[in-house]
């Protein structure tokens, strides 16, 4: 069977993944660039802090250090932020483990992933050109001028960089892990799949579908049966 007659038989369109904490553990590098800017510049910050700004665009984490005492600017932060992460996703890009069998799982199904991140095109970029061959049909960043999450634009922009139309959201599966992507990808009317593996924020009064802790077992026919779950009205 060729990967597109696999496909043709999927109720599945697309799967958009978020980057930070559902395809990579890079929130460890964000929160400890955070911290060294922090207390480098007369800013207060921890992990409890560091952790509530997760899916959160960076600006507006900036800002956050700044009323907590950092003397740098908005821009200066997220400008030190963004090259703390590039360079240590550059040395090491932290896959979370089993997500990379998932995407193979896809491209042979014939089935296309967009990521959509409110990381910036760099990153997003490095993380494009370090997945498995083939794996993503392209990407919606924190550059585009787009709404940000927890707005449903993104994931409605992602839907049309693949040609797939807002009616038919329920057949493409959007994996996330913060409270703000979920609540961006729900409110797309995607089927919603939240990651709780990675994250130390409380998501189980989301809006998602379902939820899963692990890619441990997980196919492009796992992700399809959400859509058939989702699709013939039966909740998780």
């Amino acid at each position: 069977m060729s990967a597109n007659e696999k496909g043709a038989r999927m109720m599945l369109k697309v799967v958009f993944w978020d980057m930070d904490g559902t395809l990579i553990d890079s929130e460890p590098y964000w929160h400890a660039g955070e911290m060294e800017i922090a207390a480098a510049h007369g800013g207060y910050w921890d992990q409890d802090l560091a952790w509530a700004g997760s899916g959160t665009p960076v600006p507006q984490v900036a800002q956050r250090m700044v009323d907590h005492g950092c003397q740098l600017s908005v821009d200066e932060i997220g400008k030190g932020m963004i090259d703390y992460v590039a360079r240590a996703e550059a040395a090491h890009m932290p896959w979370i483990a089993g997500v990379t069998d998932v995407l193979r799982s896809l491209v042979e199904a014939g089935v296309p992933s967009v990521l959509v991140t409110t990381s910036p095109r760099h990153l997003a970029q490095g993380l494009v050109d370090q997945a498995p061959e083939g794996a993503f049909a392209g990407f919606v960043c924190g550059d585009d001028d787009v709404e940000k999450k927890p707005s449903p634009a993104p994931y409605l922009a992602a839907a049309k960089l693949i040609g797939v139309a807002p009616e038919d959201m329920a057949y493409c599966v959007a994996l996330e892990d913060s409270m703000s992507g979920l609540t961006s990808a729900a409110a797309s009317g995607a089927t919603t799949i939240a990651q709780t593996g990675y994250i130390q924020t409380d998501t189980s009064n989301g809006p998602q579908f379902a939820s899963i802790d692990s890619y441990d077992g997980v196919t492009a026919a796992t992700l399809d049966a959400f859509v058939r779950r989702r699709v013939g009205g039966v909740a998780e």
